[in-house]
């Protein structure tokens, strides 16, 4: 069916929901925008599905969000009555339309005699993955859209081991939901059922208390924090969404004392007032955080993005100014502490092992191998981690100690199979709290880890192309790298290649090809003669392509001018 006749579908639906019919005579003023939004659905990404909210089978509404729910309905229709009975978990962030997306989908799901637990109010994704496993729930739905600017909504789905659904699960649960062809006529219980259908449970406090239990569990030090955690000066900004309530809680009950909230962004806003993105990877959305560090003489400042599965530091420099962290180095701190208190402790297994993305840094790996713990790469994703953690804890080859990807997602424990930046906080101040015994910083810290394991460097740029016309310039794009292997970047000879969609590595000099041990994905990985990895892959859940670099040099400077070569050279395959 063309875009113009589902338009034409939706504009003469007489029930459509009176907002989105407004929203819909406004964009029918655009041909371009009318397009975009009914050109083609919503797709499940590595995150599920994400976009801008308005009218539009390409936009997050709540007929979008029953067309997914009702996708997992049908799913869940095919199971075993008791499998069925265990219901869904429902949570939701700060955003516009959240509250409203997360009653459509437990309605949804109503109507299909499916039972739902709703959270009472906005929490963290992490703290969903947890309740997903705590209550034995069949899945479970978060509404968010992360990190994104204001104008998106997200729907974000969660198997029976908390982690969000892989590849294999979620293109079956894809199939289910593009069986359904209107979702204009997606039946739910109406309103006045609710009550009397017992379908649709409120939770709250309970699950709080069980995942703060757990949280408690994160502190490997209990001696340090307990003697440095009066002193640590810690400014926490939750950046107007879910990680204020739990954060604070979680921070007082490890024993942190002198930590402070930005006040400006501690209230729940679903504009984000304050920032031009809720993202903790933008050092623009310390700004706040750095004023109020400087007035507190802080130690450190810590931001969560809005559903606080994402964290950014910001570290005192010797000057006194911030300086913001990547990822990647919030991860090679954790990582050092981390295995170092355990080996002190004797706590650290001998089959230790710490997983991340096939895009992040070789740091945390070169540190991990000196304590004799190995690393495992997977693909970007989360999900990836979580069906390792599901695998070790079934064959019990490894022990699970810390999972990472370069985007400011990190796991402690395997309570929750998704990022937890929760988690993360308490640890993180943890690791502060140590070098301020020795009376250093977190940015003291590491400076040693670089001169130990050499200068580390990376950098990821995301170039947008958006709509139809940006969808196929990625498409050709990658295709092109396809066919024309590069030979190298900036100068630097490119010694193999792997793709993941194809599943080969491909030695440029011999053509010798090996299978690559990992599943399908659209992604293009190169190894350069100085030791240099390139990566490029469309994001799942944006209009954009990713560029990744990782370099190591001798000096810090070294390290900097060779990412910046490379970044220069990578610019130049998005305009030609």
């Amino acid at each position: 069916m063309s875009w113009e006749k589902i338009y034409q579908n939706w504009a003469n639906f007489e029930e459509l929901d009176s907002d989105l019919k407004a929203q819909l005579n406004n964009l029918a003023l655009s041909q371009a925008e009318l397009e975009d939004a009914f050109y083609a659905p919503l797709e499940f990404g590595t995150a599920g599905m994400r976009g801008i909210i308005g009218p539009g089978i390409n936009r997050m509404n709540i007929y979008t969000v029953r067309q997914a729910t009702e996708g997992l309905a049908l799913l869940m229709d095919l199971q075993e009555p008791e499998i069925k009975k265990r219901g869904v978990v429902i949570a939701y962030d700060s955003r516009h339309m959240s509250p409203d997306f997360a009653m459509e989908a437990a309605r949804t799901l109503a109507y299909h005699n499916i039972p739902s637990f709703v959270f009472e109010s906005l929490r963290p994704t992490p703290e969903l993955s947890f309740a997903v496993r705590h209550l034995e729930s069949f899945a479970g739905i978060m509404i968010t859209a992360s990190h994104n600017p204001a104008k998106y909504n997200g729907y974000k789905v969660y198997g029976e081991d908390g982690g969000q659904m892989p590849p294999v699960h979620a293109d079956r649960l894809t199939e289910f939901v593009r069986q359904v062809d209107n979702p204009l006529q997606i039946p739910v219980l109406r309103e006045e059922e609710v009550k009397h259908s017992g379908l649709i449970h409120i939770i709250g406090e309970e699950v709080d208390s069980a995942y703060l239990k757990k949280i408690k569990t994160v502190t490997v030090n209990e001696k340090l924090v307990a003697e440095m955690g009066k002193d640590l000066r810690l400014v926490y900004t939750p950046l107007h969404g879910t990680g204020r309530m739990i954060g604070e809680r979680a921070l007082r009950q490890a024993g942190f004392e002198k930590f402070v909230l930005v006040p400006e962004q501690a209230v729940a806003d679903p504009d984000f007032t304050t920032v031009k993105s809720p993202n903790p990877e933008d050092p623009a959305a310390f700004e706040y955080a750095m004023k109020l560090g400087e007035e507190e003489n802080a130690d450190l400042l810590i931001a969560t993005d809005p559903d606080a599965d994402r964290l950014g530091a910001a570290v005192r420099l010797p000057d006194g100014k911030y300086q913001v962290l990547t990822g990647n180095q919030i991860a090679s701190l954790l990582v050092d502490y981390l295995l170092q208190a355990k080996q002190v402790a004797g706590t650290l297994p001998e089959n230790a092992v710490i997983l991340k993305s096939i895009v992040s840094s070789e740091l945390p790996t070169a540190i991990a191998k000196s304590y004799g713990v190995e690393t495992v790469n997977v693909l970007t994703g989360f999900k990836f981690i979580a069906e390792k953690i599901e695998e070790y804890e079934t064959n019990g080859n490894h022990t699970f100690e810390f999972g990472f990807e370069e985007s400011y997602g990190y796991l402690i424990k395997s309570f929750v199979r998704d990022k937890d930046a929760i988690q993360t906080l308490v640890l993180l101040a943890e690791v502060a709290a140590f070098y301020k015994k020795q009376g250093q910083t977190l940015y003291d810290g590491l400076q040693a880890i670089f001169e130990k394991f050499g200068f580390y460097q990376e950098k990821t740029t995301a170039v947008t192309l958006d709509g139809i016309k940006g969808a196929e310039q990625i498409k050709t794009l990658m295709s092109g790298l396809r066919e024309n292997v590069p030979t190298d970047f900036a100068g630097v000879s490119v010694v193999y290649v792997e793709d993941f969609d194809t599943q080969k590595k491909i030695e440029l000099s011999s053509h010798l090809e090996e299978p690559l041990n990992m599943p399908r994905a659209n992604v293009l990985k190169y190894y350069l003669e100085d030791g240099t990895w390139i990566a490029v892959r469309p994001s799942g859940t944006e209009p954009k392509i990713k560029f990744y670099v990782g370099v190591v040099g001798q000096t810090f400077d070294e390290a900097i001018a060779k990412v910046a070569k490379l970044e220069a050279d990578l610019k130049n395959l998005t305009q030609e």
